[in-house]
């Protein structure tokens, strides 16, 4: 498959001042080394905790966030450093779905003019009926009626403020679309209907998407691949199937042995974290899980694992040879 966005290394440390002369006191390691690529037409997942790095990885890759360090590409060119007037073209192709379907959207705004803004900042229609039937058309895109073209976002739903929201990201003619959280405001069954229009969407139209979430039961519903973030690091990267079946890093099977199941009284092997995320400030020496992980060992606290090839395409960070639920196994 043909990579259309490739993130190497990137990193986006915060400052913290302090004093008279606002004097930087010490660094918030919101995200300390992250590398990734998504193809064209798939969709990644970034997971994790809340404060892990994951919206903070997506608003660096669009420049909401000025990297620290590291590299951004789309289609083989290089981004991250580009000036904002040289960044202008390229803002049409990498598109956002914010998480508040409410605050994202002018509420002063009508919906014909909130859908058809990037269409005019970008010049892509040639007249004003034009303009019209390219608002019209990406309402039928996202499944909204055209007779609600002039109504106020206040007069919508949840979900359909968000289909808003897609329209808007769709409009320019994006070819990778940043959904930060863009369904855990929604019920349940707005979320899966959220989800369905994505794939819909997605197959129809050749969508690349970078879906950050902590709701891994939506991610395995969508996803191709997934990386699992903690404290400002990828922890382990695989495909759904393989990461939903075979995880390799303790954290990633934390994670997956929490998700609520139909059957409650099915059998399950719980891992059960212990204390709080350590602090972004000054994150732990070694692995960035141990002060939590069930499975540490001496070398854990001292040597930092880098990510490493445990399957055909599964990378994990951990020293572990095994698999915690082989671990476990083996234990009894």
């Amino acid at each position: 498959m043909t990579k259309l966005l490739e993130v190497f290394d990137l990193k986006k440390h915060f400052p913290i001042r302090a004093g008279l002369l606002g004097g930087v006191t010490a660094k918030v390691h919101a995200v300390d080394g992250v590398s990734f690529d998504v193809a064209k037409g798939e969709t990644v997942s970034l997971v994790g905790e809340s404060g892990c790095g994951k919206s903070t990885v997506g608003r660096a890759i669009l420049r909401l966030f000025a990297p620290t360090a590291g590299q951004v590409h789309i289609d083989g060119n290089r981004i991250d450093d580009l000036s904002p007037a040289e960044l202008r073209p390229l803002r049409r192709r990498i598109q956002v779905v914010f998480q508040d379907p409410f605050s994202s959207l002018n509420p002063r705004m009508r919906v014909r003019d909130i859908i058809g803004e990037p269409i005019l900042n970008f010049s892509l229609s040639s007249s004003g009926s034009d303009l019209e039937d390219q608002v019209a058309t990406l309402m039928d895109k996202v499944r909204l009626p055209r007779d609600a073209m002039n109504r106020f976002p206040h007069e919508f739903s949840g979900g359909q403020r968000q289909r808003i929201g897609i329209a808007r990201a769709l409009a320019p003619g994006a070819d990778l679309i940043i959904c930060d959280e863009a369904v855990s405001a929604l019920d349940v069954s707005v979320k899966a209907q959220i989800v369905n229009l994505l794939s819909d969407l997605q197959d129809e139209l050749g969508l690349a998407l970078l879906f950050i979430s902590h709701d891994l039961a939506i991610v395995e519903h969508l996803t191709h691949r997934v990386a699992v973030m903690y404290l400002g690091k990828i922890v382990e990267f695989t495909d759904r199937r393989t990461l939903f079946s075979m995880a390799h890093h303790p954290y990633t099977a934390a994670l997956l042995s929490a998700v609520p199941v139909p059957d409650p009284d099915a059998p399950r092997n719980r891992i059960i974290l212990t204390g709080d995320v350590p602090s972004p400030i000054d994150p732990p020496s070694g692995c960035r899980f141990h002060t939590r992980c069930p499975f540490v060992f001496d070398r854990c606290r001292i040597e930092e694992p880098p990510l490493r090839i445990v399957g055909p395409a599964h990378v994990s960070a951990c020293h572990l040879e095994h698999a915690p639920g082989e671990v476990i196994a083996h234990a009894a």
